[in-house]
């Protein structure tokens, strides 16, 4: 990391108002490799780098949490190829990721309907996920087989289910049971919310979450998103004023 970079986590850190929270869309591998022309698979694999650097970054500037939109349910709806192409660079990723994770004090935990996934995939994870459970720094949180919807749909069958037996008053249902119940109820919600490639749309991610996060919109494709840009958005975010709707009283 260079002396310019060192100047702007310094200059984060300071100012008290570092994001706890960061989400991130990881948009554009398919039109980074299109424009290369190379198949969409060497953009995925390309974006492997991206978020190592900004897994790293994160750790170092004092972010908490790091949400990162890895695979949506409607994923699957893409050709075989390509998403048996993304599972398989799902586990080899986390396996050679794995010591740098440990090496970084990084904890890895996952988001969405973990137990759709295919098996031997979902032990890979699983084996990551236990081996750095008691590391105390960033945590990392892959968004698998996730989506916004899917996760209310899944709190309201439980709250339904806890209704019928008689545990849940439903007058006691609100805006703190519901998010208990969500797939992110350890986690605070985002302050901020990345998206590359300039798309202008959450893409149903965490979209109860997100009702008071900021939002940075970047032109830069995710393979090409690194240190300077996740600091960037960082920048930006640290001199926007928050009032969750209400009035400056100043």
């Amino acid at each position: 990391m260079n002396s310019a970079q060192k100047e702007i986590i310094e200059e984060i850190r300071q100012s008290g108002k570092c994001p706890v929270h960061v989400a991130v869309i990881m948009d554009g591998n398919g039109r980074w490799a299109a424009k290369r022309g190379l198949p969409r698979t060497k953009g995925h694999q390309a974006g492997v780098k991206a978020v190592r650097q900004v897994v790293e970054v994160a750790g170092e500037v004092g972010v908490r949490y790091l949400t990162m939109y890895t695979f949506s349910v409607e994923n699957w709806n893409r050709p075989k190829a390509e998403v048996a192409s993304l599972m398989a660079l799902l586990s080899r990723t986390t396996r050679e990721e794995l010591d740098d994770l440990m090496k970084n004090n990084v904890r890895l935990i996952a988001t969405g309907r973990i137990h759709e996934l295919p098996l031997a995939r979902r032990k890979v994870l699983q084996s990551a996920i236990k081996k750095t459970a008691r590391n105390t720094g960033l945590t990392l949180n892959l968004a698998l087989n996730y989506g916004g919807r899917t996760e209310i749909i899944d709190a309201v069958r439980a709250i339904a289910a806890g209704v019928k037996k008689g545990d849940i008053a439903p007058k006691n249902i609100d805006e703190e049971l519901l998010s208990a119940y969500l797939y992110t109820s350890d986690l605070p919600d985002p302050d901020l919310l990345i998206r590359t490639s300039g798309e202008m749309r959450l893409s149903n991610f965490l979209i109860w979450q997100t009702s008071y996060t900021e939002i940075y919109i970047t032109d830069t494709l995710w393979p090409d998103f690194g240190k300077v840009d996740f600091l960037a958005a960082l920048q930006d975010y640290i001199k926007r004023e928050r009032r969750f709707g209400r009035v400056n009283s100043k």
